[in-house]
């Protein structure tokens, strides 16, 4: 019976959780002779070729499946390199430049890509994604000056994280409690200012670092106090808690609060009101809470260092913020953002400083960047920021020689190399062969996981379900 015939659809393998599909995408990261211009995003879903070269201009140009990147780059020739797509695979191919092509900042004639590899043409760093989980409506093209986030902070090229950025937006807008993750230096404090900004609450954004409190005085700061409660209470206080009143309030580091300060806290989020230290009334409160921390909360409670019922208070809302070594396509559009809040209009970068920032893991995230930079322009001195103006941490991420791409080695089978092989196969195995998975739970780079997969011969395919 052919029209009542059914058929059992399967799972796009090119699909995300949310049935997005997965395309490649050309980034365009930074420019070292003008770190302050916009990077941009390339979609390369319909495109065979991608021609880089000399322009006067930054511009892109599609001619048929071929696309053309021109970039104002005076260390790139008129016709640079290649890049080809060769059945699934992206193949990057000198067309007789003058300075050459590099590729994780090793010189290569003709190399395959892997997905997350750093190009340097000329003065200028590509990068490319080999799948990115897009939705209909994102552009083919998205240049980062014509972005508009919804708050300060909120800025990115990575679709992904710019979805992220839009649930965050959402639940601003609502009294829903948000608890905030991630490594140190990663940008909490930014984000909590952020959901102050986009909330419209009328009152001020209060930020308390929980781990900086004295013990003895934890609940008389957040609190408050009544004149004579304990010695040296000589007037009033409100507290912290009363001061974010019809506000925001961010306990950073809400892991290092302790457990009797964490049941007094428990009760002003319940109860919406403060008992100040010595007072005999409670006072009602009209608070936001964000929290914050680095620490693992969950095993925390398992160990019941962390109140279970606070925990749960705090987490109406889960974001867990990106490091930046999972998020290098937005490395440029960061370096101009700090370049500019310090007030430098003519930065310049020597191509080898920008290929330090660019293989650099920044273990500290954009803190270590910012200070980085700062240290690197009062060096500098209104010159270009050359590599010695860096940090040694930074400088040291070019001394360490990157794996020759598309050059796969032989398998060590023991010592320290074989057990970082059997560490990925465990972990592949694991996450069913998501690199991304296997990069976080190593906390390592994606790109430094490729790299590793291709040196043992490994295939994450074959551990996909």
């Amino acid at each position: 019976m052919g029209g009542d015939e059914t058929r059992t659809l399967s799972v796009a393998e090119d699909e995300d959780d949310g049935g997005r599909p997965r395309r490649p995408h050309l980034f365009l990261v930074l420019e070292a002779h003008r770190p302050l211009a916009a990077p941009m995003r390339l979609a390369l879903t319909a495109v065979d070729e991608v021609l880089f070269g000399r322009g006067t201009e930054r511009r892109v140009e599609r001619e048929g499946r071929r696309a053309v990147v021109r970039v104002d780059d005076a260390w790139m020739s008129s016709t640079h390199a290649r890049l080809t797509r060769v059945l699934r695979r992206w193949v990057l191919e000198d067309a007789g430049s003058k300075n050459g092509c590099a590729v994780n900042g090793q010189p290569v004639r003709r190399v395959e890509i892997e997905d997350g590899d750093v190009i340097e043409l000329g003065q200028t760093f590509f990068v490319l994604r080999e799948g990115l989980a897009v939705e209909p409506a994102d552009p083919e093209l998205c240049d980062a000056a014509t972005l508009t986030p919804a708050a300060a902070g909120m800025a990115t090229l990575i679709p992904a994280l710019a979805r992220e950025y839009a649930q965050v937006t959402a639940i601003a807008r609502t009294r829903v409690p948000v608890l905030l993750s991630g490594e140190t230096g990663a940008g909490k404090e930014v984000m909590a200012q952020a959901i102050h900004a986009l909330s419209g609450r009328s009152g001020a954004f209060v930020a308390v670092n929980c781990g900086a409190l004295p013990a003895t005085l934890v609940e008389g700061e957040l609190f408050g106090h009544r004149k004579g409660a304990f010695s040296g209470a000589t007037e009033d206080r409100p507290g912290l808690v009363r001061a974010a009143d019809r506000g925001t309030l961010l306990l950073d580091e809400i892991g290092d609060l302790p457990l009797g300060a964490q049941a007094a806290l428990l009760r002003v989020l319940q109860e919406r009101e403060v008992m100040p230290v010595g007072g005999t009334r409670p006072v009602p409160v009209d608070l936001r809470v964000v929290a914050a921390t680095h620490r693992p909360l969950e095993k925390m409670v398992a160990e019941q260092r962390f109140r279970a019922d606070l925990h749960a208070r705090l987490s109406g809302y889960r974001v867990a913020l990106w490091p930046l070594r999972e998020r290098r396509e937005d490395l440029g559009m960061l370096v101009g953002t700090l370049l500019r809040r310090m007030g430098v209009t003519g930065a310049r970068l020597h191509a080898r400083a920008a290929r330090a920032l660019m293989r650099h893991d920044f273990p500290g995230n954009v803190r270590e960047l910012e200070r980085a930079l700062e240290a690197a322009v009062a060096l500098a001195g209104g010159g270009p920021i050359l590599l010695e103006h860096l940090p040694e941490p930074v400088r040291r991420s070019l001394e360490a020689k990157a794996d020759t791409p598309g050059e796969a080695k032989a398998d060590a089978p023991g010592g320290e190399e074989g057990a970082r092989r059997e560490e990925l196969l465990a972990l592949l195995r694991e996450h069913g062969g998501n690199v991304t998975a296997v990069a976080r739970a190593m906390g390592k780079a994606r790109m430094q996981v490729q790299r590793w997969m291709k040196r043992y011969g490994i295939d994450p395919e074959q551990f996909r379900p």
